[in-house]
């Protein structure tokens, strides 16, 4: 496995989350179109096994944040609702801090939650803070702890003016950390995150991330998180699992990640005279009035076409970057032949 230094499997300790040969697969019926086939399968209907989730293995650490990366249908939402216990897997074995989640214990279900960005838990027509009292009396939360941590948590997401209001009165991001608040009332120790901030805008994602983040690290919770916002992995995880066609691609840092599948990098150079035909020196991505030219070069030759811009121009600025982890995803789905399940 590659890792950047990040807490990870091999860090000692019981893992929080430790996931063996995974795999879930639902039978679905087929048909053919038209009225004939409707007929036939009324006496005999065809069925096929699909394999949404094919041996994934994996551990997260106690109070490790791991981003759970991969393509719509790759099995992400399935494997976290065999980890929640909504699910039961098919073959394989799962532990969440000690618990087999299938068998939905109590002391379980305290300890754990599942935030999903497009499910609603919240009461419609009541306010937030009516659902948080629903919550506290599911939970057993005694009174003193209760408060204590709505109020934290309210302070903490800055809705203390929301929980007030109607929850259909609330905007989309408004009404996301109402639920985030509500899913950790309990102070769960690990926390499922699937789509956390979808559909936000780019101030409310910022505020979930920053909320996630001090949240890890006042209760030490572990985090797995899915999303299609690499902003979100970006700023919150030092590890990522990638899996597509419901099998691990990767398993690593997410600095490691860039090295090993990105075979380029951006020069960015700007040059005073402006104008300068730079094509000579690489791939053009972008040129601007002010005589900012980014080049896409080879890593390998990234240093030596950086030389010759210096030598060859009057250079005032130059820097050179990884692509977008965007890009570098992508490149883990293309090279998934030489990558192979891990």
């Amino acid at each position: 496995m590659d890792d950047d230094g990040g807490n990870g499997p091999g860090s000692g300790g019981q893992p929080a989350i430790r996931v063996r040969e995974l795999r879930k697969t639902f039978r679905v019926a087929e048909r053919e179109a038209g009225l004939r086939a409707s007929v036939r399968s009324l006496i005999k209907r065809a069925h096929r096994d699909v394999d949404a989730v094919a041996g994934v293995s994996f551990d997260v650490a106690p109070g490790e944040v791991v981003g759970f990366l991969g393509a719509n249908g790759a099995g992400k939402t399935t494997t976290l609702k065999m980890l929640s216990g909504l699910l039961h897997p098919s073959s394989g074995e799962i532990a969440v801090l000690g618990h087999t989640p299938a068998r939905r214990e109590r002391e379980f279900l305290r300890r754990i939650t599942l935030v999903m960005g497009n499910r609603n838990q919240l009461q419609w027509d009541i306010p937030a803070l009516d659902s948080f009292e629903m919550n506290r009396a599911v939970y057993r939360i005694p009174e003193a702890e209760f408060r204590r941590n709505r109020d934290e948590l309210v302070e903490l997401l800055e809705i203390g003016d929301l929980v007030r209001k109607p929850v259909r009165n609330l905007s989309l991001g408004e009404r996301m950390k109402a639920e985030t608040a509500a899913a950790l009332l309990h102070r769960p120790q690990v926390l499922f995150l699937d789509e956390p901030t979808i559909g936000l805008d780019v101030t409310a994602q910022k505020r979930i991330r920053a909320f996630l983040a001090e949240y890890n690290r006042r209760t030490g919770a572990s985090i797995l998180l899915t999303s299609h916002y690499m902003a979100d992995v970006q700023a919150l995880c030092n590890r990522v699992v990638v899996i597509d066609a419901g099998q691990v691609l990767y398993d690593g840092g997410l600095r490691a990640l860039t090295t090993r599948f990105s075979a380029h990098q951006t020069i960015t150079v700007g040059l005073p005279e402006g104008g300068a035909d730079l094509s000579g020196y690489g791939e053009v991505l972008e040129s601007t009035p002010d005589g900012r030219t980014s080049l896409r070069v080879p890593k390998t030759q990234a240093g030596a076409v950086a030389a010759r811009l210096l030598a060859d121009h009057q250079v005032s600025d130059l820097t050179i970057e990884d692509p977008p982890i965007e890009d570098v995803i992508e490149q883990v789905f293309a090279d998934r032949s030489a990558v192979g399940a891990r």
